[in-house]
């Protein structure tokens, strides 16, 4: 189905890799009339878009706006009602994090139609690229996604997480800030144990994608990738840091073997 006139559809366009974006959404993009995306969504995917179509950023930079979210909700609202199809474009899943339900309720007020086109959310393209499993039923039988991000007038917000992790979940931070040390700390302070494996995922599903990995006690010591970053603890990231040991086992005896090699004798 091509995009309709008068429709506006949020289409997710997954972690960045043009090849994980559904079916339906490339179709979207194809033959909508305006596209408005996230600053995220990189250009491999907006060069899909219709060659005629309006095509507007509308994301962040370093946390500043382009624009306004009222300014978003207007521009989605007056397309549709010129009889034009849009296409509001969102990094990852529409509905994970990225302010649908703002866009959604400001639609539904105006009598908008519009439609929501899932797509591959960073923890998934993460735990695929790395091949790690989020639930397993041996370790984890439960998968909690928060954000670290809270909305501009929110006072005194909670921590992010408060109390023991269970050890059989999986906790993914989406906007988690860069400071693991910090983050860390607060994870400790509020009862996560200090020997759960944690793993720092920057740009999941990219050529640019870098994961490092740590227990919680060692976590604040490393350095992060660049944003976008996402943070994955608990017991089900532990062959992240099995690989780690045995990547040090294997130096450790390629030490040994190398001093214990007799010198050439001539």
């Amino acid at each position: 189905m091509n995009a309709q006139k008068g429709t506006v559809y949020l289409v997710g366009a997954g972690p960045g890799d043009p090849d994980l974006l559904t079916l339906k959404a490339a179709r979207l993009l194809a033959t909508a009339d305006v596209v408005l995306h996230d600053d995220l969504v990189p250009d491999a995917i907006v060069s899909l878009a219709n060659p005629h179509a309006l095509i507007t950023s509308v994301g962040k930079r370093c946390g500043r706006p382009r624009i306004t979210q009222a300014g978003i909700h207007e521009l989605m609202i007056d397309s549709a009602r010129r009889n034009l199809s849009v296409v509001r474009l969102k990094s990852g899943d529409p509905l994970v994090f990225g302010r649908a339900a703002e866009e959604l309720n400001a639609l539904r007020e105006a009598n908008i139609p519009a439609e929501v086109i899932p797509g591959v959310s960073a923890v998934f393209a993460a735990g695929a690229t790395l091949q790690l499993p989020l639930t397993d039923r041996r370790t984890a039988s439960k998968l909690i996604l928060i954000s670290g991000s809270h909305a501009a007038d929110k006072t005194n917000p909670l921590p992010m997480w408060q109390g023991p992790l269970p050890e059989d979940a999986t906790l993914a931070i989406y906007m988690p800030g860069r400071n693991l040390k910090t983050l860390a700390e607060d994870l400790r302070n509020h009862g996560v144990s200090a020997d759960t494996p944690c793993v720092a995922v920057s740009s999941a599903a990219t050529p640019q994608q870098t994961a490092v990995a740590a227990t919680l006690a060692d976590f604040g010591n490393l350095e992060p990738g660049h944003a976008p970053l996402l943070i994955l603890i608990g017991r089900a990231m532990a062959s992240m840091l099995q690989g780690k040991q045995d990547e040090a086992t294997r130096q450790l005896l390629e030490a040994s073997a190398s001093a214990l090699t007799p010198s050439p004798s001539f």
